[in-house]
């Protein structure tokens, strides 16, 4: 009996095991069914989804483009954004009052005409008391006390000159504009504006994406842009390689005003040779699939009678220097990629929409292959 019972008792554990066997596979199988439908799901939705580089050297303008697709095509920055930019912005009109004063010091002693890089005693007394703050990591908060040091300062005509020389010194653009804005930059209640927060200035490190639907034609259709951007920086370079694999196109920015400047990294260097440097090493990347006077690039210009025709002459010369090195870096077999160059402004919201819609209009041309 026992034994008969024992056999009766390991039959039922064996049915028992085998049924419990059946239902895990099942499960199992169930399951990778899911996993297998939703992979499916998203390689469909990754089939209208078109990945964008935002590249180009340091201080060309990608993070303010970056910042105007956010306010053109998301939903822009809410009230807690908008907050966490005020240290930004602050350490802004430090830093940007520091390098006036340094450089005005530094003028004094090598320019020919040093006497009006001099400062008078209350402005030395006042700078001294900013540079300390300047080199801080932690930048304290404006208030209406350093408003009134740093408007002194700034207004002193020895500064000014200084200001005027800005391109020598790595004066941000946002320079003026902070400094017309202090008494409400330094309010109790100050909450920065769309406009404070695209003329902030802060580094990017590292590569920060979004993702956004564009307008017209390629909105109704359903596709999506997830657009990168890296940090233009000789030391952030090397993060871009593993981006380039599968972009459908890239967005290179070049700052036309820096063609009499230099790297903030390399004060030997002028900023458009090594823009030009950096176009061409981006044309020669093996893994893409989709593929003036002062600057040694422009020393053929001829500038004609001064005033906008002389703007438009000078944009339609760098152009040309662009469209030229394109087709001089391609190999003969990648001439036909679509290249295009468009004029827009960074801080300017609706040409950055209208230069959008042009890559946009020219993206959906491409993949319908008209």
């Amino acid at each position: 009996m026992s034994v008969l019972t024992c056999v009766i008792e390991s039959m039922g554990s064996s049915c028992s095991r085998s049924h419990s066997l059946d239902e895990t596979e099942a499960a199992e199988n169930a399951k990778s069914a899911d996993i297998d439908r939703r992979i499916l799901q998203e390689t469909k939705a990754e089939q209208h989804i078109h990945k964008l580089l935002l590249l180009g050297a340091g201080e060309s303008g990608k993070s303010t483009i970056f910042k105007q697709i956010k306010l053109l095509f998301q939903t822009g920055f809410d009230e807690a954004e908008l907050k966490s930019y005020t240290s930004v912005i602050h350490a802004n009109v430090y830093q940007t009052i520091k390098i006036l004063y340094e450089g005005a010091k530094e003028l004094a002693q090598v320019e020919p005409d040093s006497s009006k890089y001099v400062l008078s005693p209350d402005s030395q007394e006042i700078g001294e008391k900013l540079s300390e703050i300047g080199v801080r990591l932690d930048y304290p908060s404006l208030n209406k006390e350093c408003v009134q040091d740093v408007r002194k300062l700034w207004q002193d005509p020895a500064i000014q000159e200084t200001y005027s020389r800005g391109s020598i010194l790595q004066v941000p653009d946002c320079a003026q504009y902070f400094m017309e804005n202090l008494d409400r930059l330094s309010e109790v209640d100050y909450v920065p504006t769309k406009e404070d927060v695209l003329h902030a200035r802060v580094r990017t490190n590292g590569v920060v994406e979004t993702q956004f639907s564009p307008l017209g034609e390629s909105k109704r259709g359903g596709e999506v842009y997830r657009l990168y951007d890296v940090g233009g920086q000789r030391n952030e370079r090397r993060k871009w390689i593993h981006l380039f694999e599968g972009v459908n196109a890239v967005i290179f920015c070049a700052a036309i005003s820096e063609y009499d400047q230099m790297l903030c990294e390399d004060e030997t260097k002028n900023r458009m040779m090594e823009t030009k440097e950096l176009f061409d090493w981006v044309l020669k990347q093996r893994c893409f699939e989709v593929p003036l006077s002062a600057c040694e690039w422009f020393k053929d210009y001829q500038p004609i009678a001064p005033g906008k025709q002389e703007v438009e002459h000078a944009y339609e010369f760098v152009k040309k220097k662009f469209e030229e090195l394109y087709f001089q870096s391609s190999k003969p077999d990648r001439v036909d990629r679509v290249f295009k160059i468009y004029r827009t402004t960074a801080l300017d919201q609706k040409l950055v929409k209208k230069t959008f819609k042009l890559i946009d209009e020219s993206m959906r041309r491409s993949r319908e292959g008209t």
